[in-house]
């Protein structure tokens, strides 16, 4: 009886959460964050993806002068250089949150695009990292588009929830960022890049290198969106120039300015080269 008692509370290693949550068991937690993706993009029928980075920083328009009316309320009688700095910051969100009003159109317009291209399998579905700015305008456009839309969030110290406009069964999160990019890549036959920061830049040229290296299809559209704020961050023809990657490296990207423009460059690249899926991996 006492045998029995004691067997009861031995736990399958797979159904033990100290074991799981272990060194040992990092290989089953990286297989896992393959495998879920992998079946639950292919029971949502997704053929492949347009992904959007951007920064989790930009405002929507409406909350970008919401905040610079608070501000500026705020720092009435109060004329020091911090209430100066803080209104100036208020008002440079206001001028980027066009970028956030820009990626959600434009994930309207490539979603109701492509929801005329059939729904088995469903093409050209828009991901985005999962989180706020100009992640959550692109989930959210496809979703006023009346389509699906993919969230790829990552576990973060500081906690960053996944936006709301996310098609629910196509919500991720992620502990290993290589494992996120990986299904960044896997299914995605265009990168759309907005204005962002270290995260954004390090989207980018992960991209960069697996299209520069050949370990991505050489029609992999990178579209690099508002050379406004790209070409003050980096200097491309300088990287040209010095001889660091060459003309045919730097032709690898294409760029956008406005919405239309964009829609264009993504639509004609789909039509070109991706009608036709290469491998029907999402056929169960």
């Amino acid at each position: 009886m006492k045998r029995s008692r004691q067997l009861a509370h031995v736990k399958l290693a797979y159904h033990d959460p100290k074991f799981m949550e272990s060194f040992s068991a990092r290989p089953l937690r990286i297989l896992s964050e393959y495998f879920d993706p992998l079946t639950r993009l292919r029971q949502a029928g997704v053929g492949d993806t347009i992904v959007m980075f951007g920064s989790a920083r930009i405002h929507s328009r409406e909350q970008a002068l919401a905040q610079l009316e608070r501000t500026r309320r705020e720092a009435r009688g109060r004329q020091t250089a911090e209430w100066r700095a803080k209104v100036k910051s208020a008002r440079a969100n206001v001028e980027m949150s066009r970028y956030y009003e820009d990626a959600r159109e434009l994930s309207r317009r490539i979603t109701l695009w492509a929801m005329t291209l059939g729904m088995h399998p469903k093409r050209f579905v828009i991901c985005s990292g999962g989180g706020p700015g100009i992640m959550e305008a692109a989930n959210r456009g496809a979703a006023e588009a009346g389509g699906q839309s993919v969230g790829l969030s990552i576990q973060l110290p500081h906690e960053q929830r996944p936006n709301a406009y996310i098609t629910p069964e196509l919500n991720f999160l992620f502990h290993y960022f290589f494992m996120r990019k990986l299904w960044f890549a896997q299914v995605a036959k265009a990168l759309v890049v907005f204005p962002g920061g270290f995260g954004t830049m390090d989207e980018l040229w992960e991209m960069l290198t697996l299209l520069q290296t050949n370990k991505l299809s050489s029609h992999h559209l990178i579209l690099i969106y508002g050379r406004k704020y790209w070409d003050k961050v980096i200097n491309w023809r300088h990287m040209v120039g010095t001889g660091t990657i060459s003309e045919r490296e730097y032709k690898l990207l294409q760029f956008a300015d406005t919405v239309d423009e964009a829609f264009v460059r993504v639509r004609a690249e789909m039509e070109a080269h991706h009608l036709v899926l290469d491998e029907d991996w999402s056929r169960e």
